[in-house]
């Protein structure tokens, strides 16, 4: 098990390599989560993410033998792009073992760094399965994404970095995967101040570190799909789960409707882009999941590494959610002007039409009328209740649609 010393050598090591990130005051989420809240901004790193704290300290601790022979890791992204990037700053060749659903910009950006990306398998672990098979073919030097004292002890700086620029935090949340990011804030924080309340965060869908600690072993969950990529680890680590066993005061779970408001709040509210794990912990606390009330909280933002495409889908369903973006389906009579007046209806309620479509054949349309099949951008809740009201108010059978 690491130590508290550990984890300052570490940052003795790396410090010269990895960006200081802030830990800025967020008046809007302290008053949505009833805690004081404080981001450490970990999505601001070079490569989008805490992971390269872990893999420069790893890979600055091979031996020259190791080194020229190559490393190979597997990651769902963000790891990859730690090692990636500063392996080829020490001169080291790295491959990549990464899930074929990976999403796009961590392939890219892992490739652009300098590494040999493998896409295998549909999940992290048969990745890491391919990993360990072309290290014994290859003769590479395995970095593990968590199960590492050396990665550990990298991810604990934050823990002391946080602990500097805070020094009155009551609690610090931080998401959780195999455990190497909790593990090592965790005992940097509770080795320094006991007082202060750690808390994790993981997907409902694979909650591996909730069911180590009920069986004190680590457990293989069935895969599945989440849009917290960066957390979605089926077995929590055996050299983590020690840690978060001595160090950690409570693990939550949060799901995917929550984790995608988060995103989107913290784009909107924040201005600040996080990936799903990285919203996991906001997550927690807009939907009052952990146990925390009235706390001085350090959130960690731990990645920002999110596809855009898939960034504007929950932009979109987001939008949906908030009665900002509305469908409406109504019936009309077959005949001149019946769209105008429609639309005229729609003009004075002050609503934005972005989609509209004008149909006879379909959706059970008896002869003589027609459906309009209409997207409305709204102010809201209410104004898309007041718009529906007033359309049926004017005879307007109307549905909407989900």
């Amino acid at each position: 098990m690491i130590s508290l010393a550990d984890i300052r050598a570490a940052r003795k090591t790396i410090g010269d390599s990895i960006f200081l990130s802030p830990c800025a005051y967020s008046e809007t989420f302290s008053r949505l989560t009833g805690n004081k809240i404080f981001f450490k901004l970990e999505n601001l790193q070079m490569t989008g993410s805490f992971k390269e704290r872990g893999a420069v300290n790893k890979l600055m601790s091979l031996t020259a033998d190791e080194r020229a022979r190559g490393v190979i890791t597997a990651s769902a992204g963000n790891h990859a792009q730690g090692v990636a990037y500063h392996a080829t700053s020490l001169g080291i060749r790295s491959k990549i073992c990464m899930p074929i659903g990976t999403p796009l910009i961590k392939i890219s950006s892992t490739k652009s760094y300098g590494a040999e990306v493998i896409l295998y398998g549909s999940n992290f672990d048969e990745a890491c399965e391919e990993a360990e098979r072309r290290r014994q073919a290859e003769n590479l030097t395995f970095v593990h994404p968590f199960d590492d004292d050396a990665i550990i002890a990298g991810q604990g700086t934050i823990g002391l970095e946080l602990l500097e620029q805070q020094p009155d935090l009551e609690a610090i949340i931080v998401p959780i995967g195999g455990g190497g990011l909790i593990g090592g804030v965790a005992c940097a924080v509770k080795e320094t101040n006991p007082n202060i309340a750690v808390v994790g965060v993981e997907t409902a869908r694979i909650a591996s570190m909730k069911a180590a600690l009920s069986a004190h072993a680590p457990v293989t969950l069935p895969a599945a799909a989440t849009i917290g990529d960066g957390i979605a680890v089926r077995r929590a680590g055996d050299r983590t789960l020690p840690l978060v066993e001595k160090y950690v005061d409570e693990i939550v779970t949060v799901d995917e409707e929550e984790i995608a408001n988060a995103i989107l709040l913290l784009l909107e509210r924040e201005k600040t882009v996080a990936e799903g794990a990285g919203a996991a912990p906001v997550a927690a606390l807009l939907n009052r999941k952990t146990s925390l009330q009235g706390k001085r909280t350090a959130v960690v933002i731990s990645g920002g590494n999110i596809d855009v495409n898939f960034l504007s889908r929950i932009i979109e369903r987001g939008l949906v959610k908030d009665g900002r973006l509305v469908r409406l389906r109504l019936y009309t009579p077959d005949e001149p002007a019946a769209l105008y007046k429609v639309l005229g209806l729609i003009a004075e309620l002050r609503a934005n039409v972005m989609n509209i479509v004008h149909d006879r054949s379909h959706y059970g349309v008896p002869l003589g009328e027609s459906a309009i099949e209409l997207t409305l951008e709204t102010r809201g809740r209410e104004h898309a209740d007041q718009i529906i009201g007033a359309l049926q108010k004017s005879g307007y059978p109307i549905e909407q649609v989900s």
